[in-house]
């Protein structure tokens, strides 16, 4: 008969180091201005450094989507240049025939990691 590996015995077991919880924007608050606390907060930086990152940060995903380029955050999700057509629409309070031009939007699109943390 073959012998069973022995177990191995561990002295101490390490511990799973806590998930970071992030707050909501409070309530009558700025989303912007919450980042930015977000931001100086996590790194220690002062406010005039953390307002600069969300400014970088805003006007890189801008530039990008004015070349067309996708901006993709893995995790969080993808912004994108989506096309419209041309298209009849109506006046609602005249109910006349209007010819709405043809023009561009940003689309978002969830990533994985965003989904499943709105699902639980």
């Amino acid at each position: 008969m073959a012998k069973k590996p022995a177990k191995r015995t561990t002295k101490s077991k390490a511990k799973a180091k806590p998930t970071k919880r992030f707050k909501a924007t409070p309530e009558g608050t700025n989303d912007r201005q919450h980042l930015t606390r977000v931001i100086q907060a996590g790194t220690g930086c002062s406010a005039k450094a953390a307002n600069e990152t969300m400014k970088a940060l805003i006007g890189t995903i801008t530039s990008s989507l004015k070349k067309n380029q996708k901006v993709q955050l893995v995790g969080f999700g993808t912004f994108a240049v989506a096309k419209r057509v041309a298209h009849d629409g109506r006046n609602p309070r005249t109910g006349e025939a209007v010819r709405v031009k043809a023009t561009k939007t940003v689309r978002f699109k969830a990533g994985q990691t965003l989904k499943r943390s709105i699902r639980r």
